[in-house]
């Protein structure tokens, strides 16, 4: 006979008791006789393990095996133990076997699955689901847009919307919370009718526009540049909470309309750290540094201490324009108010030192951190990388616990542009082997290395590869490949290549331009890029190093001084240090060695190593050994450059003269200046 006992207390006290109490409550029901004979108690048992720990669900099994009879709740509380557990499949076999499965059930296993991350799974149960409900819509919804997955989440919701009747409480089109995710979604993508269409249905059904819905639609219409709607969500709120007002504020100022976002700003007595967070970071998007920057001065006049949010918004702005005083005036903030040992801030710090090529100052900012994220270390792989350090690149690079591919790409990138190919062709090989996605920075790069030392074999691989992942019609792909193949001397591929961008931009071109130069065309570089005119792609920097290297190597000397001088007066182009070495090196080569010399001390800045690299190698070409003379008198005077190459050059041909002494001389202020010889190595291409 069962012993008497308070079953209601006890099933009561199973709702809200911890393990240790629920087990106990488990022998006495066992003991009496009541579970699992009888259901009620017997539920409240098996929910009892199902909310608790995971390590309970095996207990919850056993349960629901012992039980004579089972009803929906049952079931529904093994499926949610056994997805705390992370047992996917057997909630799914336990849902597959309910005999009739109630709403619950489906939002149970839905929700189970989009938690785990089995998007493909939930989305054919939701299709299954005979009443779409708004629970688990919202959850497979919001799973895709997290995930990145939103043009998938809006063909979602295309397919269930005529199944769902908007005129139902229980339609996903009615409940806030889906509502807020399709329009957050639609701000992310710029879905700008679509968000309309979620609007409208909104106002027909009338429904009720909180402010978190009021909010999400504020910064979608903002985001999509419809301000005027935006302001009549916002006039249209029975509440307007700071939420809403930040969205319309942010809005006004990344569009670029100050005036009206302080409008509406200065009629708030007690501005909030959120509001002034949002007038401020608006100007980022909109490039109004110096307007940021009066904003964050008045909100430190104010008495208002800056957030990370704050000085993260000031430092972007600044590292975009080059701001420099400013954003160190804000780095000093920072750090005063102890923002910096922020993840976000010292992001945006070592971002900031970096546009600005202040790679010290970044490494000094990364040192002082405490903690680092995947976003920092990104980072300062790439600005290690452009400080030639890519020793301590290579070790950020493997401090990153998960990589995610821009992890990858920065430090390929690294060792491309540091000389150190085979280490890039080796480290996207290792990508490659794990499976990892490759995309045209990935391939690009490693085709640049492959070009640097030639290996055309190595690099037609990898455009096969290219090939095989559709990207063999990207411009920055197409580019690295015609770069490879005008390297390696075979001028014809690299021109088929060309020839097969229909709508070739200013890279392509410039590509092809240097292409023809570097293999001696020099008439058929200077049609190229009257080729280019007509088609209205106006030349830049880089058109005219190649244009003023195919005159070089071609020997057109007058041709090429006067695209020198046109290149300012036409094209308003200044010309930089890598365009005078080209002019030197053009003089030098036609043996105009005194025009070079004169040309070079005329220039606006600093003779680089390369144009008295290419005056040297004149000197000893034409043996003309004053000249050489005056040019190690003026090496030795003054510290031209720290390249080891001019010292070596130099030091080379005074000694194939005679000159020893001299030669010995440059070879000792090598030494007191600290200025060492790179090794020599040779690489051959077997593959």
């Amino acid at each position: 006979m069962a012993a008497a006992v308070d079953v209601p207390s006890c099933i009561q006290l199973l709702r809200s008791c911890g393990a240790a109490a629920g087990r106990q409550l488990h022998q006495l029901l066992l003991k009496s006789g009541h579970v699992p004979s009888s259901l009620p108690p017997t539920n409240a048992v098996l929910l009892m393990y199902a909310r608790g720990s995971p390590l309970h669900s095996r207990d919850a099994r056993f349960l629901f095996d012992e039980m004579p009879t089972r009803n929906c709740f049952s079931y529904n509380s093994l499926i949610t133990a056994l997805f705390k557990s992370g047992d996917l499949h057997g909630a799914l076999h336990v849902f597959r076997c309910m005999p009739d499965r109630n709403t619950f059930s489906w939002n149970t296993v839905i929700t189970g699955l989009t938690a785990a991350g089995d998007l493909d799974t939930a989305r054919d149960l939701l299709d299954e689901m005979p009443v779409k409900d708004a629970v688990a819509c919202n959850a497979v919804l919001h799973r895709y847009v997290r995930c990145g997955r939103v043009d998938e989440a809006f063909a979602l919701l295309k397919r269930i919307g005529p199944q769902c009747n908007a005129e139902m409480t229980s339609s996903p089109w009615n409940d806030p919370f889906v509502l807020t995710t399709v329009v957050g979604a639609c701000a992310d993508r710029m879905k700008y009718d679509f968000g309309r269409q979620a609007h409208a249905r909104m106002v027909v059904t009338k429904i009720e526009i909180d402010s978190v819905l009021g909010c999400a639609l504020i910064d979608m219409y903002c985001k999509c540049g419809d301000l005027d709607s935006a302001r009549r969500v916002h006039d249209g709120l029975k509440h307007v909470d700071e939420f809403s007002l930040s969205a319309l504020v942010h809005g006004y100022t990344s569009c670029g309309q100050l005036h009206e976002a302080l409008c509406l700003f200065d009629k708030v007595e007690n501005p909030s750290i959120a509001l002034w967070s949002s007038l401020i970071g608006g100007c980022v998007p909109a490039y109004h540094g110096d307007a940021a920057f009066v904003l964050f001065v008045r909100m430190l006049r104010s008495g208002m201490l800056p957030n990370s949010s704050n000085c993260a918004s000031i430092l972007n702005v600044c590292g975009f324009l080059g701001m420099l005083k400013p954003g160190q005036q804000t780095h000093g903030c920072a750090l005063k108010s102890g923002a910096v040992n922020d993840l976000i801030a010292a992001s945006a710090l070592i971002h900031f030192y970096s546009k600005c090529s202040l790679w010290a100052d970044a490494c000094q900012a990364f040192s002082e951190l405490r903690h680092h994220d995947t976003v920092v270390l990104n980072t300062m792989v790439t600005v290690y990388s452009n400080c030639g350090r890519t020793d301590e690149a290579r070790r950020v690079f493997d401090m990153i616990p998960s990589k995610s591919v821009i992890s990858w790409n920065s430090m390929i990138v690294g060792f491309s542009q540091n000389g150190q190919a085979l280490d890039a062709m080796e480290l996207f090989c290792e990508m490659h082997r794990l499976g990892l996605r490759l995309d045209k920075v990935a391939i690009a790069s490693v085709l640049s290395a492959s070009s640097s030392i030639c290996s055309i074999s190595f690099g037609e691989q990898i455009f096969g590869l290219a090939i095989a992942l559709g990207l063999q019609s990207d411009h920055i792909v197409a580019s690295s490949l015609i770069d490879l193949y005008c390297k390696c001397g075979n001028l014809a591929n690299g021109c088929r290549i060309f020839d097969r961008i229909d709508d070739p931009d200013e890279v392509l071109w410039n590509s092809m331009l240097i292409g023809y130069a570097s293999n001696g065309y020099g008439h058929e570089a200077l049609e190229l890029l009257k080729l280019m005119q007509s088609r209205g792609v106006k030349p830049s920097e880089r058109t005219f190093v190649g244009v003023l290297s195919a005159c070089c190597h071609s020997g057109l000397v007058e041709e090429g001084l006067r695209w020198f001088y046109r290149m300012k007066e036409d094209f308003c182009v200044s010309p930089s240090a890598e365009h005078y070495a080209c002019v030197t090196d053009l003089l030098v080569r036609a043996g105009r060695l005194d025009e070079a010399v004169e040309f070079i001390e005329n220039m606006p800045f600093k003779a680089d190593a390369i144009s008295w690299t290419s005056i040297i190698g004149g000197c000893k070409a034409q043996g003309n050994e004053a000249l050489l003379h005056k040019v190690s008198k003026k090496l030795m005077e003054t510290e031209i450059s720290p390249h080891s190459s001019l010292y070596v050059q130099l030091s080379s041909t005074l000694a194939a003269q005679g000159d020893w002494a001299k030669s010995a001389e440059i070879r000792s202020m090598m030494r007191d200046r600290r200025i060492s010889k790179n090794a020599g190595y040779s690489w051959i291409d077997r593959a």
